[in-house]
C-alpha cells in the first residue's frame, strides 16, 4: 500500500520525475516528464535513459552523475539537457538521489527535476 502511494505521489507530481535501475534504463517516468519531454511511460520504460534521452555532448556528464548516485553520492541540482520527443531540447534542474530497498541496497537512481529552457534562453 506505502509503495502504491509513493508511486502516485511521483506520478502526479508537478515536476519532472525520472528514474533508472542499476543497468541505467529507465524505471519511473511521471506524468510531468511526459508532458515536458513528449514521450510516454510506455515509451520510455527500459530504456537506456543516458544513450536514448540526453543529448550528446552531455552523456559523459550524466553518466558519472547518476554512476556516483549508484555508489551513494548524490548530486544537486546538475542541469542536464533532454532530448524530446521531437528532437528538440530541454535544460532541467535535476537533483539525483539513490533509490534503496527495504534492506538499503541501492537498486537505482531517482531524479526529480525543473524544466529550466525558458530562464536560460
Amino acid at each position: 500500500a506505502q509503495e502504491q502511494e509513493y508511486s502516485r505521489v511521483i506520478d502526479t507530481a508537478n515536476a519532472p520525475i525520472f528514474g533508472v535501475d542499476v543497468n541505467g534504463k529507465v524505471n519511473v517516468w511521471n506524468q510531468h516528464a511526459s508532458s515536458v519531454v513528449g514521450f510516454t511511460v510506455e515509451q520510455t520504460f527500459g530504456r537506456p535513459f543516458v544513450s536514448d534521452f540526453i543529448s550528446e555532448d552531455f552523456r559523459a556528464s550524466v553518466q558519472e552523475v547518476l554512476n556516483k548516485a549508484l555508489r551513494g553520492d548524490e548530486t544537486a541540482n546538475f542541469q542536464l539537457p533532454l532530448v524530446t520527443a521531437n528532437g528538440t531540447r530541454v535544460e532541467i534542474l535535476l537533483n539525483a538521489t539513490s533509490r534503496k530497498d527495504a534492506e538499503g541496497r541501492i537498486i537505482g537512481v531517482v531524479g526529480i527535476g525543473q524544466d529550466i529552457t525558458a530562464r536560460i534562453a
